[in-house]
């Protein structure tokens, strides 16, 4: 070897240290993520293949793709944050033709110079290894040929695709693994996973909760047009008596027996997973939500009727990057006057807010976890009487969701007292005449899970606790309203994420005011903004 050789691979080596001494310290450590695989393989019934496979990249414009984002399930479970890869767990120990056991394989987007000078380092299988801690790591090209008969299985579960995958390298990639397994599962052409999942609550339902199974099917039926012609799922809806439902469980049992594809039993294990956060989840999310309470603040301080949604939203979305925060968990809402009465008004684009109220709803995302934090500020610095007197309502009806919040209750008891105190309310200001009218000013939940996504799975059971819940009622009176127009444009949700704990819950974002006297206050102090001037533009 050269001495020029030897030269360059000292440089490149000194350079790919230092690039990994600049790098977060923060990720989630391999150990949680194969922990997360062990539970997962715990849930499994016996005999189970789990198949699950990396996000598609998706196209922006011609040859430009959006950044990359991994699925929050593939993440969950291998911290792998590249493309083009397929993650297979199984129920139980597998051994192959050389007596090796193993109970996951892990294929991965291969290693390759060229791709790499362009888009960025890939782990291959080496790194999957080194960093992520997997021992049975192939390159994605060997999954096509690898020994593996998912007909052998009872079930084969996975999550079901989204059909927006696009055949891009033309070798291993998300097509192509796809395509593979497909052939390998006999996939038939006409899967439907919503089918399937209600051929399953078919298939175990009794006589006590049939006409609730029933009752289920007929919104699907509704919901989703390509299943209106399905004669079993109608038949089951329209039979009249426990014997005609019984025939129909005996064909849908025959039906499941010719196939062991399934597309429940893995989305219903990482719901159960990811509803309950571990320690190591709360320090990331904890700082998602800290990050974004920040930005709050600091809007705050740095509004005045000038400014524009879109500037608006760049303040907030710096203060993100200035904490190392890779996104957004979701497109920013900054909705001035009527325009905050779009619950996802994303366009940002009004050039001056004026007096109105300014509707903010944003989240870091930090590490794969996102908050979700709302607040609702006159761009001017004080309420109306008016604005006051709706911001009120929603406060209160938040205090009340929040003191919902608790272990044991119904996750559908925060929304309930939130609505009780909003259509009072409303009732009390004259805006509406009975309290079942509410709903057309308060058109939302007031609850979701929060995690790895904004709107995280779960099972929307009772509470338990270490969940972390948003709790965000809202009024939103558009013009033309059937009201004194006095109220009109006023548009407030106020949104908070909560921790459910033994001891009660837990404001995580609780340090950006709601109260409206303590967001006027803070809407006095100085921002360092206020000096941040830009040279005019012809």
């Amino acid at each position: 070897m050269s001495k020029l050789t030897l030269s360059l691979l000292f440089v490149l080596m000194i350079a790919s240290q230092a690039i990994s001494q600049d790098l977060p310290t923060d990720y989630l450590p391999a150990d949680f993520h194969k922990g997360r695989r062990d539970a997962v393989r715990e849930k499994l019934p016996p005999n189970t293949a789990v198949v699950l496979f990396a996000n598609a990249e998706r196209n922006r414009a011609n040859d430009v793709d959006y950044v990359y984002h991994q699925d929050p399930n593939f993440y969950y479970l291998t911290g792998y944050k590249e493309p083009n890869a397929v993650l297979v767990i199984f129920s139980e120990e597998q051994t192959d033709a050389s007596g090796n056991t193993f109970d996951e394989i892990f294929y991965v987007q291969e290693r390759d110079p060229r791709a790499e000078q362009w888009t960025g380092k890939r782990l291959g299988v080496e790194g999957v290894k080194e960093q992520l801690g997997f021992e049975m790591v192939f390159n994605g090209s060997e999954f096509e040929n690898f020994p593996l008969d998912f007909t052998s299985f009872d079930n084969v579960s996975f999550v079901d695709f989204h059909n927006d995958y696009r055949d891009k390298s033309g070798s291993a990639d998300l097509f192509d693994l796809i395509k593979t397994f497909k052939v390998k599962a006999n996939y038939p052409a006409d899967y439907n996973p919503v089918r399937n999942d209600l051929y399953k609550r078919i298939s175990t339902a009794t006589s006590e909760n049939s006409e609730e199974v029933a009752q289920t099917i007929e919104r699907y039926l509704n919901r989703y047009p390509e299943l209106q012609d399905d004669e079993i799922l109608n038949d089951f809806v329209s039979a009249n008596n426990e014997e005609i439902r019984d025939e129909i469980k005996n064909k849908v049992l025959v039906i499941q027996r010719s196939t062991n594809l399934d597309s429940s039993i893995l989305p219903k294990a990482m719901a159960e997973l990811r509803q309950d956060k571990t320690p190591e989840e709360m320090e990331l999310l904890k700082k998602a939500v800290e990050i974004s309470a920040v930005g709050q603040i600091e809007v705050m301080k740095a509004m005045h009727p000038n400014m524009s949604e879109t500037e608006i939203q760049g303040v907030h979305e710096y203060v993100y990057k200035k904490y190392g925060a890779e996104y957004e968990g979701y497109p920013s809402i900054v909705g001035g006057g009527h325009n905050g009465c779009i619950l996802h008004y994303i366009e940002n684009n009004k050039t001056k807010v004026g007096d109105d109220l300014v509707l903010m709803d944003l989240g870091a995302e930090y590490h794969g976890y996102t908050a979700d934090v709302t607040r609702t500020i006159p761009a001017n610095g004080k309420f109306s009487p008016e604005q006051k007197a709706i911001y009120d309502i929603v406060y209160n009806a938040q205090e009340a969701g929040i003191a919902a919040s608790v272990v044991g209750a119904s996750f559908r008891d925060p929304h309930k007292a939130s609505y009780e105190v909003v259509a009072k309310g409303l009732v009390d200001l004259g805006i509406i005449k009975e309290a079942k009218e509410a709903r057309k000013y308060f058109p939302h939940g007031t609850s979701h899970y929060l995690g790895l996504d904004v709107h995280d799975p779960g099972t929307y059971q009772a509470f338990k606790p270490n969940q972390v819940i948003t709790v965000e009622p809202g009024i939103y009176i558009p013009e033309d309203s059937d009201c004194d127009e006095k109220w009109w444009g006023i548009a407030v949700r106020i949104e908070d994420d909560i921790l459910i704990t033994e001891n009660g819950p837990i404001n995580l974002s609780g340090m950006a005011p709601r109260k409206a006297e303590e967001i006027e206050e803070v809407m006095k102090q100085p921002s360092p903004l206020d000096s941040f001037q830009l040279p005019k533009l012809d």
